[in-house]
């Protein structure tokens, strides 16, 4: 059994289900504007719109013959909840990071010519 967490991730997963959810952002469309430009067929798309209504990212509605699709913005508060968890970790310090690999590598790398060394005084 997969729970909601697992359907929003799973639907996330796929850059096509991503780029859709990135055009929804503008706007309601229709199924057919969706697929426009997509490369592949209407039915592929289609099955994409059903993983993305499963896991509730999206909503469908017929207005007269027409299949429009919504965005459902509230449908990641969870899985946004769940990542702002690992945001706990302090940001990688690219400086001393540089100043390691400097180090370790020998001024080999252009990573050395990045960051200019401390100045050295001249040996006696």
């Amino acid at each position: 059994m997969s729970t909601p967490l697992d359907r929003t991730f799973h639907a996330l997963a796929d850059p096509t289900r991503r780029a859709i959810l990135m055009m929804l952002l503008e706007d309601d469309m229709a199924v057919t504007d969706v697929a426009e430009p997509l490369p592949m067929s209407l039915a592929a798309v289609s099955k994409h719109l059903v993983i993305l209504a499963d896991a509730g990212l999206i909503s469908q509605e017929k207005r007269g013959r027409v299949k429009w699709c919504k965005l459902e913005p509230d449908a990641l508060r969870e899985a946004s909840i769940w990542m702002q968890a690992f945001g706990q970790f302090e940001a990688i310090n690219l400086d001393a990071f540089e100043r390691f690999l400097e180090a370790e590598l020998g001024g080999e790398s252009d990573v050395a010519t990045a960051t200019p060394a401390p100045e050295q005084e001249p040996e006696s």
